[in-house]
């Protein structure tokens, strides 16, 4: 039976030494490539999807320490204004690459949203693009993948000044913000479920993945839009092993096989939180009973574990590896 391992991380602000949001010093620089070489070489996934490269330089020093074993990398050619994006490096040859970030016709096409000074516009596209890829871990074996990092639930406030602001003048002002950014991450969550389920109408035995950073919890109600019909729970053994009509469109989260103790991937305010998800199509979960992956969010990789974070995004600014942590997945093709 072949074993096919698949990771989500993101990076945090993988930039180059000097940038306005990587490293102060080369020192540093490369005391981050270190730790994050040092965490992908350990997990040794087949694939890895990594959100929040800023440099297609930096990534390619960070697969210099990878003892050669990722010869296969994809970033999305579309960045957030801030210049992360998301990618794949994978051990495995990368096929029918696909960015894409328009909203679509069948989605969400256009929702309200404001500019840096508070302008209101109509918001179209994904803040950062997503991307498609397809691998064949064993022959006649085809997996899709998608990665997506979709809008922070960190708030960014206008000025007319064109700089931004984390904290709101008033409540009326945090209301009005936090809803258009829940509305941009509900797009940009329908956008992803169209193109699944796109994939998924002309399945013909092929798996989907769809991971990344998704910013929010398990049952928020834009994560849950990416789980398509309901029924076939992972944490309820009899239903998950009792077929339904919703399993040729059903993506599971496969986030409750995360042992209790670790079911987070980032620490907000010292309280855990999972926002890094992998969901799968049913190909990747076979037999009667269903045989089911080994899942894991591995936030004791680095040093002394996920530092906690808050509202202040360059409180970090230079340090090693990354406030995140990497989810894993293995499984018995």
């Amino acid at each position: 039976m072949t074993k096919f391992k698949v990771a989500t991380w993101n990076l945090e602000n993988l930039y180059l030494p000097g940038s306005s949001s990587g490293p102060p010093t080369d020192a540093a620089y490369q005391a981050k490539l270190e730790s994050l070489a040092a965490v992908i070489l350990n997990l040794d996934p087949d694939v890895l999807a990594v959100q929040e490269v800023g440099d297609q330089e930096a990534l390619t020093d960070l697969l210099a320490r990878l003892q050669n074993r990722y010869h296969h990398t994809r970033l999305s050619a579309h960045p957030d204004p801030r210049g992360i994006r998301v990618g794949f490096i994978s051990k495995l040859e990368l096929h029918e690459p696909l960015d894409f970030v328009a909203f679509p016709e069948e989605g969400l096409a256009s929702v309200p949203g404001i500019d840096g000074k508070g302008n209101p516009v109509a918001v179209s596209r994904m803040g950062r693009g997503a991307l498609l890829v397809a691998v064949q871990p064993k022959a006649g074996v085809t997996v899709h993948l998608i990665t997506a990092h979709l809008k922070s639930k960190l708030l960014t406030y206008p000025s007319r000044s064109g700089r931004a602001r984390f904290s709101p003048q008033d409540e009326d002002e945090r209301a009005w913000v936090a809803g258009m950014a829940l509305m941009k991450r509900t797009a940009e969550a329908v956008t992803l479920r169209v193109k699944a389920n796109a994939l998924l109408a002309e399945n013909d035995c092929r798996a989907l993945i769809v991971l990344g950073d998704l910013n929010d919890v398990v049952d928020a109600a834009t994560t849950q839009i990416l789980k398509g019909p309901g029924g076939s729970e992972i944490n309820n053994r009899r239903a998950l092993n009792r077929s339904d009509q919703g399993d040729d469109t059903r993506l599971w989260n496969l986030a409750h096989l995360i042992p209790t103790a670790r079911r987070y991937s980032r620490k907000y305010r010292g309280t855990g939180e999972l926002i890094d998800h992998i969901f799968v199509s049913q190909e990747l979960l076979p037999g009667k009973p269903r045989r089911l992956p080994a899942v894991d969010s591995h936030v004791d990789a680095i040093g002394d574990g996920l530092p906690a974070v808050d509202d202040h995004p360059g409180a970090r600014l230079g340090e090693a590896g990354s406030d995140h942590a990497p989810i894993t997945a293995v499984f018995d093709l």
